[in-house]
């Protein structure tokens, strides 16, 4: 049909590099190794085989001086459970995609069919780059054993014994393969719509990595893998709110261009996401119900995202017909490419004889080629609509639900559904009150745990910019959930489907806000020491720089 190929195509690197598929940190997380060693590009290997569980055993086995005590058993064991990932675990198709993130070059060693990363190394690399800092940050840690002028490895004295066998893979097996920088598809850095989720990220991996000599290199990976999950999930939450807003305006704000230029400006931003988590994590509860609505009313926002998406993704192939096929229209100095918003200038006045004559061709071979118009069709072609809307009506009723679906399977999984660090819980099967089990936000306590280490990082008095960890009182964390994150907890949001707290709401915050005491007692930030609100604080876990006393935190 006419919307087949190209014709439907629909994600927009402006708006997101993500193919909007499920998504494993693992994965991601291996693919964005390989653009900080090639500065933002995708890697190419070249390599005789597809790696699989023996290749690896057998690397082992040949050097027992390296690996003492190491039998095929035990060998074979150890490798798949703790150093490679494993598609298909324990079934028949079961086959590695690579080993564990643990150091920059396992992407070497992935197998890239069965470790796809759809974009999101793109993604997060382009929103890193807001902040060369975060990118030396990150390279630095992940290949602080390797010279970057010669490629010659030496290992620490704390190297721990997954990272040393990585190391070792790469010494015995790097020697045999190729890897080179995929030049074949240049970065593209488009200026993002809103520059306040990059410069957020940055900040919270420099703070992260603050603490790389004061926990285990595997924690701080994990933590590395939460923290880019999360703030994915934040990115798209607010384009989902974003861009339909930037559609209708023609123009995102100049307020979101920048950033936002402080903390209070950035929580005012109305693009910004504020959800309720519910802490106890128990379905059926007030504040699980709360939780519900919350994620509800951000899910009801998917669809007419899709809509804006396609809109300017069809825009942009009207730009690009223009510049290429016609002298009315040219790209950019220096690019070959429209950003969303030029894109969107095609839909002033003087583009609509263009417009159009462009849009009208596409739907007339929708018309021709469907003998018989769905009902639904037929009434979009009776609305009177201008063709382009008309396309758009179109698009949305042949592929709107396809890409739906997609779409809610990989905001699912950048929330970590069911996974550690989660911030989004859905019972597994079942009806309930004769409906699908609903979506709710929650607060899982390894994400709680990667948020405090960002949070509980202050800067000194001293003048010189160097962080260190300090106290805090629950209060003031709560707060600074809300105003950084837009994560509430003791109260609702002001938006986003809340108006205020009712009377039978204040139950459910004290007992949410009483269950994230009991979250913090257990994972070792807090112990009781008062029943007075003001004094409960919350204890760093790990210690950097000199003791301070608690004060306000820094957002």
């Amino acid at each position: 049909m006419a919307l087949s190929g190209s014709l439907g195509t629909f994600a927009h690197p402006g708006i997101s590099r993500i193919d909007y598929k499920a998504l494993d940190m693992d994965r991601v997380l291996t693919a964005l190794l390989a653009r900080l060693w090639h500065g933002g590009m995708p890697s190419k290997i070249s390599r005789a085989n597809t790696l699989d569980v023996d290749v690896f055993v057998k690397l082992f086995l040949q050097h027992p001086e390296v690996f003492k005590g190491f039998d095929r058993e035990a060998t074979t064991r150890w490798t798949s459970t703790h150093l490679l990932d494993l598609v298909n675990r324990g079934k028949a198709t079961e086959a590695v995609a690579s080993p564990r993130p643990l150091h920059g070059f396992t992407y070497r060693f992935r197998n890239s069919r069965k470790s796809r990363p759809y974009g999101a190394d793109e993604q997060l690399y382009e929103m890193l780059a807001e902040n060369e800092g975060a990118l030396k940050g990150l390279r630095e840690f992940f290949f602080s054993d390797v010279d970057r002028s010669t490629g010659e490895i030496t290992p620490g004295p704390g190297t721990d014994v997954e990272t040393q066998a990585l190391l070792h893979l790469v010494q015995q097996a790097g020697k045999q393969m190729q890897d080179r920088a995929d030049t074949s598809r240049p970065r593209t850095p488009y200026p993002p719509l809103c520059a306040e989720p990059a410069r957020q990220l940055c900040k919270d991996v420099m703070r992260l990595l603050y603490h790389q000599d004061h926990m285990p290199r595997t924690v701080l990976v994990d933590y590395l893998k939460i923290l880019f999950a999360f703030h994915l999930s934040l990115y798209h939450l607010r384009m989902m709110k974003l861009l339909p807003a930037v559609v209708e305006a023609g123009a995102a704000s100049a307020a979101c261009r920048k950033g936002h230029e402080s903390a209070e400006a950035a929580d005012r931003c109305p693009y910004r996401a504020r959800l309720f988590l519910d802490v106890e994590g128990v379905p059926g509860t007030p504040a699980a119900a709360l939780a519900e609505r919350s994620a509800e009313i951000w899910y009801r926002r998917v669809p007419r995202f899709i809509q804006a998406t396609y809109q300017v993704k069809k825009l942009d192939e009207f730009s690009d017909h223009l510049a290429l096929k016609t002298t009315k229209l040219s790209h950019p100095a220096g690019r070959s490419y429209f950003t969303p918003e030029e894109a969107l200038q095609r839909l002033g006045k003087s583009y609509t004889k263009d417009r159009d004559a462009f849009f009208l061709q596409r739907v007339n071979r929708v018309r021709d080629e469907e003998e018989d118009l769905p009902a639904e069709l037929k009434q979009i072609t009776q609305l009177g609509l201008d063709p382009f809307d008309e396309y758009i009506e179109m698009l949305m009723h042949y592929k709107g639900r396809h890409y739906r679906n997609y779409f809610i399977e990989c905001l699912d999984t950048m929330l970590l559904k069911h996974r550690p660090g989660a911030l989004l819980a859905q019972p597994r099967g079942g009806r309930s009150n004769g409906r699908s089990s609903a979506r709710r936000f929650v607060l899982d306590a390894r994400l709680l745990e990667v948020l405090l280490q960002v949070s509980l990082l202050r800067e000194g008095d001293d003048g010189t910019g160097n962080l260190r960890t300090s106290p805090m009182r629950v209060d003031e964390f709560l707060a600074l959930l809300r105003d950084r994150y837009g994560l509430h907890i003791d109260q609702l949001p002001d938006a986003d489907g809340f108006s205020g707290a009712h009377l039978d709401d204040q139950a459910a915050l004290r007992a949410n806000a009483a269950a994230f005491l009991n979250r913090l007692r257990e994972i070792g930030y807090y112990q009781d020491m008062s029943d007075a609100y003001l004094t409960q604080t919350i204890t760093p876990r790990y210690t950097i720089g000199t003791e301070a006393t608690t004060g306000v935190a820094a957002r």
